[in-house]
């Protein structure tokens, strides 16, 4: 057996100190007479705490491979080489502290993961926390109290008598609207209505203004079938409406302007005297009454009154945008 010699003397007591227990693949084990107990798991209900502590164990573990210092051996042989027992290297046994400590934290995620207790634990801390915050905050963590009846009661009614009243405005800002947006088509088609249209619609001229067989024929006539409508010529108020001799039934019209026109020999009459018209509106059925030949209308203009002078009306209706 090779005799191993130092290549200087050792103090016994530093030797020991400095020695490191190693086991070679294969040595024998020490027996044990008494067998250890059984580690048990500690109940731990701060994760952080858990940490910590593995934290402190793997700087233990740095600082105590520090401290380990090679021994020097010498191998037999010519040539003397120091060579150092097998003793880990420094570096690999804080990697074995730490994985210790991550094992630790696993072991107690998984205990605390079985165990329904644990479990409940773990969530009576998480909500003691959410108190805590929202005590923090100056929130009211407590339940509130509920309302009396009576006061929800009178709340409902305040929100019906809201809605009632927002109601009751958005009708009547639609019913203003809607009058808004008749008076509107009103002026509109007011705007667009003529001053003046030809009494009947379609009718042939047959006689003019003038003298005729001897006489003066006041008016104009304007022949067309049996009970066509005739019309008012302009706006105006029916003055007389009947019978007159020559006539047969004959219709007196007064406009703005205080002229009147006359309307002669129709079959029916359909105003009386007062009403209002308007230019367009019809006013009677056209006839043969009267001294008549035949249907037609006897239309006359009698400028400012019903007794004033009578001019011819066709001039007078093309002055106003009527072509006859």
């Amino acid at each position: 057996m090779t005799e191993l010699h130092h290549a200087r003397p050792l103090d016994r007591e530093q030797a020991a100190t400095k020695t490191v227990q190693t086991q070679r693949h294969g040595d024998a084990r020490p027996s044990d007479t008494t067998a250890p107990e059984e580690p048990r798991l500690a109940e731990v209900g701060d994760l952080a705490d858990l940490t910590g502590q593995a934290e402190a164990t793997a700087r233990a573990g740095l600082a105590e491979a520090s401290e380990v210092a090679a021994v020097p051996l010498v191998a037999g042989g010519r040539r003397r080489r120091h060579r150092t027992l097998g003793v880990p290297l420094p570096t690999r046994r804080p990697a074995a502290y730490l994985a210790a400590a991550l094992v630790g934290a696993t072991g107690f995620g998984l205990l605390v993961a079985g165990d329904p207790t644990a479990r409940a634990d773990a969530t009576d801390v998480a909500e003691r926390s959410s108190v805590s915050v929202a005590e923090e905050l100056g929130l009211d963590v407590e339940s509130q109290p509920a309302i009396p009846e009576a006061d929800a009661a009178a709340r409902l009614g305040e929100l019906a008598a809201s809605r009632s009243a927002r109601q009751a405005e958005q009708a009547a800002a639609a019913h203003a609207q809607a009058e808004a947006d008749r008076l509107a088509a009103e002026a509109i088609a007011e705007a667009a209505r003529p001053e003046a249209v030809l009494p009947v619609e379609g009718a042939r001229l047959t006689s003019g203004f003038g003298s005729r067989w001897g006489t003066v024929h006041a008016g104009i006539d304007l022949a067309a079938p049996m009970r066509a409508p005739e019309r008012a010529a302009m706006d105006g108020v029916v003055l007389e409406a009947g019978p007159a001799s020559g006539y047969g039934l004959v219709v007196y019209l007064q406009h703005e302007n205080g002229d009147v026109t006359v309307y002669g020999h129709m079959d029916e009459i359909l105003v009386t005297p007062g009403q209002v018209v308007r230019a367009g509106d019809t006013i009677a059925l056209l006839g043969n009454r009267g001294q008549s030949t035949g249907p037609h209308l006897h239309f006359e203009v009698r400028l400012g009154g019903l007794g004033g002078e009578k001019v011819d009306p066709v001039p007078y209706l093309r002055e106003r945008g009527v072509q006859i």
